[in-house]
């Protein structure tokens, strides 16, 4: 693409955003670090990838809200110029629990964060990667979850739900934008070790899913991390539509 790489990452104060935002500033990208309410824990992300000798801010966004996405990607444009590569790495569970007893806002928040804000920053960062836009390509990875073929009965099934969207929106997009020199492309993760699942209320989770996964463990932040930051690279440079699933087995 030539010119200097510029990654926003979507939820990146915390767990596999976190993880992934320090990566990318260790391989020379410049960062943008999204958060919704947690400034400190973002704030210290980009301070450690300035530590790497990068350009790294923060910008607290809801990225279920269009003017919040808006005003995310044009202080990235302000601060670091246009985006290069997108991580849409933000997303809510919403609880453990049985579909006849979601609450109808339960829905609707997890899939206004795991789907409608995918797809609005995505389509923010089209606007500034796409040829046809004047850009000069890029690369979109999208977290997706192993739920989204697994179902997570009994526990996040809503969830399971809004990230097998997800899945369809990164086929469908790849194909769209691929002549614009956009690869697009999903990591499904397995239940990894973080915060998430103690702040939706099912904290022994990745023990439990370590006990019956064929490598014995649950995933780690850096785990997920590594495989979106080979997607973005130019390693991957033949990839795009597909959906790599990051596992450990399940």
């Amino acid at each position: 693409m030539g010119g200097r790489s510029i990654a926003l990452v979507t939820g990146g104060g915390r767990g596999i955003g976190a993880a992934t935002a320090r990566l990318l500033a260790r391989e020379g990208y410049d960062v943008c670090v999204n958060y919704a309410g947690d400034r400190a824990s973002a704030e210290a992300v980009a301070a450690d990838c300035r530590q790497a000798g990068v350009r790294a801010f923060t910008h607290a966004a809801d990225i279920a809200e269009p003017a919040a996405v808006t005003g995310l990607f044009a202080a990235c444009d302000r601060e670091l110029g246009p985006v290069s590569h997108l991580v849409n790495n933000a997303g809510i569970i919403g609880g453990a629990t049985r579909v006849d007893a979601i609450a109808p806002e339960t829905i609707g928040r997890v899939f206004a964060v795991n789907v409608t804000g995918t797809i609005l920053c995505a389509q923010a960062a089209i606007r500034r990667m796409g040829r046809r836009h004047g850009g000069r390509g890029g690369a979109i990875v999208n977290l997706s979850s192993v739920a989204a073929t697994l179902g997570s009965p009994g526990e996040y099934v809503h969830y399971a739900a809004s990230k097998a969207a997800v899945d369809t929106f990164t086929v469908g997009l790849a194909k769209e934008v691929g002549s614009d020199g956009i690869r697009v492309n999903a990591i499904q993760a397995g239940t990894t070790d973080t915060e998430i699942h103690r702040r939706s209320g099912n904290p022994d989770r990745p023990a439990a899913v370590a006990r019956s996964a064929p490598l014995g463990r649950a995933a780690t932040p850096d785990d997920i991390a590594e495989a979106i930051a080979w997607l973005l690279s130019d390693k991957a440079a033949y990839v795009t539509g597909a959906i790599l699933r990051v596992g450990g087995g399940l």
